[in-house]
């Protein structure tokens, strides 16, 4: 798809930040709406205050009861690297603060579906708990809350995704974007939730006296966990967000972070002195991702909870074989759905505008990726289906920014009553469950309420960049002052420069990546370039001169750094 290059709008006065601020960086921050240097501090003591979090002391207040009296405690996740983290989290926290019976479990993608069903009640009631929490799930579990009322179990739903038109008839409920909710940061991911409750709770505890004979844990110890998980799970990352990713960070650089952790970086071949947000999201979330999609989940928490580094790395290489196979397996169903949809563009003028894809040789832990592929490649709302149970089709539903899926979802189900079985999710990710007979009927509306939202617009690619830079700034220093002015990420994106370049050397990697010696257009100095999987988009030979849209990047080579160009766009100038 063509791609045009969009200089990013000032949502903010440049120049009233930091008088000793890199006029780039000045720039930069501007774009993103960062109105004071106050913004820019990521210090914990500038952590959004645990009272503002609704709910969250009447939910301590409910697990220092079940603490007091020794109640068997339940911690029931999800089966993605927020759920993980979220579970790790909750099971570490409370141990250390003294909770005696705690376990967990993770429903089974293929067995039990998402969140709180009866079908996870079911197996829960097997250890027999008195309190369940969920983490990253629960805020639409109607008919398993029910359940484990009916058992006498009381529960504390832990959430953060959007609430249904019924909530629950829970012990208590925590999730910032419940209508009324008085917490700034709507974005806190399943693992920020649970964190504010544990902070809620060691604060209760500290009144009650209970660490006078008891040690008194020190949160700061989770902030990787709340790293990954915020990263892993795509949220914007708002002020809050950004304070948990970079602490959290600051302590995996450090080697103070769960042995979990760098066993997996490990596997993934990446240096924990200089990890990024983009490491976590990239190398480390799609290892553990990979457990709940293919097997079960609880090895990515075993991995995480592991206090003995050898255990770890054991854990970590069944994680990284995981991924392998997720990778071939979502190898395979591309090729599938590009074949189709190659098909399709002979026959049809343009694409639908939301895209709906079925095969019954799918796997089901696989089609969000491939939806988001496949997004990311035509830049339209992508839902992918496979095979269910009793004749219904489950879909993983992928987004762009200007279409909020969960919203069209919405309008779908109150358009066609009894189409969906079950839905929810995000505005740029959702799950539904179909009869598969219907998915005809569902791919027609769903086209209709896209067309609908966009107006009867068409879809272009943008790439938003940041503007140009002069060739004497650009070097290995402004490379490393943008790499640590983050974290950067959904909502705050790792900043993209555009610019006119000649092309002095290029070369193929692997017959799909191109490795390019450039000249900036009024410079003199020569600069390294790599444009990975761009050989398709751009085949041999290239023009003399490249318009590009690209990033900073540092290129650690045997013990030097410099400067390369990380290519995300180019065309001929």
């Amino acid at each position: 798809m063509q791609k045009t290059i969009v200089s990013r709008a000032v949502l903010a006065p440049e120049g009233k930040l930091l008088s000793n601020l890199h006029p780039v960086l000045n720039r930069v921050y501007a774009s993103r709406g960062v109105q004071s240097a106050a913004e820019l501090d990521l210090g914990l003591h500038s952590l959004l205050p645990v009272e503002l979090m609704d709910g969250g002391g009447q939910a301590a207040q409910l697990i220092f009861h079940a603490m007091q009296e020794g109640q068997r405690i339940l911690v029931i996740g999800d089966f993605d690297c927020d759920g993980a983290t979220s579970t790790a989290l909750c099971l570490l926290a409370l141990r250390a603060m003294g909770a005696e019976q705690v376990d967990y479990l993770v429903p089974n993608r293929f067995e039990c579906g998402y969140g709180l069903t009866p079908e996870i009640i079911e197996l829960a009631a097997q250890k027999a708990p008195d309190l369940i929490i969920t983490v990253d799930n629960g805020v639409s579990s109607v008919d398993g809350v029910a359940a484990a009322n009916a058992l006498g179990i009381k529960v504390i739903v832990t959430d953060h995704h959007l609430p249904g038109p019924v909530l629950p008839e829970v012990a208590a409920m925590v999730n910032p974007n419940l209508p009324g909710s008085g917490f700034p940061a709507k974005s806190t991911a399943g693992v920020g939730v649970i964190f504010y409750v544990l902070l809620a709770l060691r604060a209760l505890l500290q009144e009650q006296g209970w660490f006078e004979t008891r040690a008194k844990p020190n949160m700061g110890d989770y902030l990787d966990l709340l790293a990954l998980g915020t990263v892993a799970d795509v949220v914007p990352l708002e002020h809050n967000n950004r304070i948990l990713v970079h602490q959290g960070l600051v302590r995996i650089r450090s080697g103070r972070c769960r042995p979990g952790i760098t066993a997996l970086l490990e596997a993934a071949g990446r240096n924990q002195q200089r990890v990024q947000a983009a490491d976590l999201g990239f190398a480390v979330a799609p290892r553990l991702n990979a457990a709940g999609r293919l097997d079960d989940m609880s090895i990515g928490i075993e991995c995480l909870l592991a206090e003995d580094l050898s255990v770890a790395r054991t854990l970590a290489a069944r994680l990284d074989q995981l991924n392998h196979e997720r990778r071939r397996i979502e190898d395979s169903m591309r090729q599938q759905a590009e074949a189709f949809l190659e098909q399709l563009l002979l026959k049809e003028a343009d694409l639908p505008h939301g895209l709906c894809l079925y095969d019954d040789s799918w796997h089901q832990g696989v089609i969000g990726i491939l939806a988001s592929r496949i997004k990311d490649r035509y830049h339209r709302p992508v839902i992918a289906f496979a095979p269910g149970e009793d004749g219904e089709i489950k879909g993983s539903a992928r987004s762009i920014p200007g279409v909020h899926i969960r919203d069209v979802l919405d309008e779908i189900a109150a358009a066609s009553p009894g189409l969906l079985s079950r839905f929810g999710g995000h505005a740029m990710a959702a799950g539904l469950t179909l009869e598969a007979h219907r998915l005809d009927e569902f791919r027609n509306l769903l086209n209709r309420v896209v067309c609908k939202l966009l107006g009867g617009k068409g879809f272009e690619a943008v790439i938003e960049s940041d503007g140009e830079i002069m060739p004497q700034d650009m070097n290995l220093d402004l490379a490393h002052l943008v790499a640590q002015g983050g974290p950067w990420g959904q909502g705050f994106p790792e900043p993209v420069f555009h610019g006119e370049f000649e092309v002095i050397q290029q070369r193929q990697l692997q017959d799909k990546h191109w490795k390019l010696v450039v000249q900036p257009r009024g410079g003199s100095r020569l600069v390294d370039a790599i444009g990975f999987n761009l050989v398709m988009v751009c085949p041999p030979p290239l023009p003399k001169k490249l318009l590009m849209a690209y990033q900073l990047d540092i290129n650690e080579f045997r013990g030097n750094s410099n400067l390369q160009l990380r290519i995300a766009h180019m065309e001929a100038a």
